[in-house]
């Protein structure tokens, strides 16, 4: 069993127990697959709902994205409300909108519920890379107000950026005070904490090596078989292992985050004045926050290739000093990466094959989402599915070029992206 990755989350995380292998054949109601944020949502609000309920994990609980993320709290969806509305008419996207944003309430209702200690703070800044930027904030806060009556959130004026951080390369932003951070490992932990209380089975080591979707749904690893009514794939950027049509739809992208050493106090209130998550508005974003020890969470730029830079801490290094000049040489001790599953139109895939349901493709917005996903999952199994189906309905398609090829054209269309960034 691989340890999670050596990042500050892994450092300072709360206490967990190693959970078994599966060994031997056992039934139940529902077999999860992933013990991310997805899977461990759907696996507690179903036995919640009096689901018998084993969970399979290939590694450690949050050993993937929900451990290993920026720990940014986002509100809404990867689209802005403006796309929606161009794509899918006000009425659709209002809806979509509306259940998205219930993600945060939930997010924040199960830290209070189960008491989980994972850093919750409040506040998300969007920041304005170029004035056009914050002109398009300025009309998709208009939009969100028209369409939900969203409250909350507030533009700030570009020389008003330093309340909020202290940086000179930004144009102005949006404050959305919805969002927030949080400790991205201790949360998933305190979910495994709690659907372990509710009844779940939870098996670590377990990759599941092939899966029946039929009935019953069969979950088969190298030491052990889960026969049930329902199956949930939460697998993310892994699930083409399971699954090679669903793979198809998703792209493994690798992220890098750095922890510095930490900051005084005065230092960090000077940094980052707010106290709120921070993410800008270029197409290869960079993200960052403060942890509750003062030191600075940042990441930046991506990779296209699996495998990762020789010098993770010098890769990340330079963004970091171009949004904090300040920080020229701040020592970084802890560096680290790890793949976030991004679709072809950055829209979540959710469905149903067979008995099983899945939901993946967080596209990098996946931390107040996928506790909702696990969730709206659950519903279905009960009949519930309206919500389920809103999302089910989404766009989306494969990633061109088949198994040889679909790699080389992402990576051309990302580079693209990357050059008009840098423009």
């Amino acid at each position: 069993m691989a340890a999670h990755a050596p990042s500050l989350y892994a450092a300072t995380a709360n206490p967990f127990p190693p959970q078994p292998a599966l060994m031997g054949d056992i039934t139940a109601d529902v077999v999860v697959v992933g013990g991310g944020y997805t899977g461990l949502s759907a696996a507690l609000h179903a036995a919640e709902a009096g689901f018998s309920v084993v969970l399979l994990e290939g590694q450690r609980i949050g050993w993937g994205a929900s451990g290993r993320n920026g720990g940014q709290m986002i509100p809404g969806m990867r689209w802005s409300a403006a796309d929606l509305v161009a794509r899918f008419g006000a009425g659709r996207s209002a809806r979509l909108l509306a259940v998205a944003n219930l993600a945060g309430e939930r997010v924040r209702t199960r830290i209070a519920r189960h008491a989980i200690s994972c850093d919750l703070r409040k506040g998300h800044f969007l920041a304005a890379a170029r004035p056009a930027h914050l002109d398009a904030m300025k009309r998709e806060l208009d939009l969100l107000q028209q369409l939900l009556d969203y409250n909350g959130a507030r533009i700030v004026a570009a020389e008003d950026v330093g309340k909020f951080v202290a940086s000179p390369v930004y144009h102005g932003g949006l404050y959305d005070q919805n969002g927030g951070h949080l400790h991205p490992l201790n949360y998933a932990l305190g979910l495994a904490e709690a659907a372990l209380a509710a009844g779940v089975q939870i098996f670590e080591d377990s990759a599941v090596v092939a899966m029946d979707h039929d009935t019953p749904v069969v979950a088969t690893t190298t030491t052990g078989r889960v026969t049930a009514r329902h199956g949930v794939l939460a697998c993310d950027a892994f699930i083409g292992s399971l699954d090679k049509s669903l793979g198809a739809m998703t792209m493994p992208v690798a992220n890098y985050n750095v922890a510095t050493a930490p900051l005084s106090p005065e230092q960090a209130r000077a940094l980052i004045p707010s106290g709120a998550a921070v993410a800008d508005s270029r197409f290869v974003l960079n993200y960052y926050r403060l942890s509750a020890d003062n030191r600075l969470i940042f990441g930046g730029g991506e990779k296209y290739t699996p495998k990762p830079p020789h010098d993770v801490a010098g890769f990340v290094r330079p963004y970091l000093e171009r949004v904090f000049p300040q920080l020229a040489g701040v020592p970084i001790d802890y560096a680290w990466g790890g793949l976030v599953g991004v679709t072809m139109n950055r829209l979540p895939r959710f469905g149903r094959v067979g008995n099983s349901f899945y939901a993946f493709g967080w596209s990098g917005h996946g931390v107040l989402i996928t506790t909702l996903a696990g969730e709206m999952i659950a519903d279905a199994m009960r009949g519930t599915a309206e919500r389920f189906d809103l999302f089910a309905a989404l766009p989306g398609k494969p990633f061109p070029g088949g198994p040889l090829l679909r790699h080389p054209l992402y990576v051309a269309g990302m580079l693209w992206f990357a050059l008009r960034d840098r423009l």
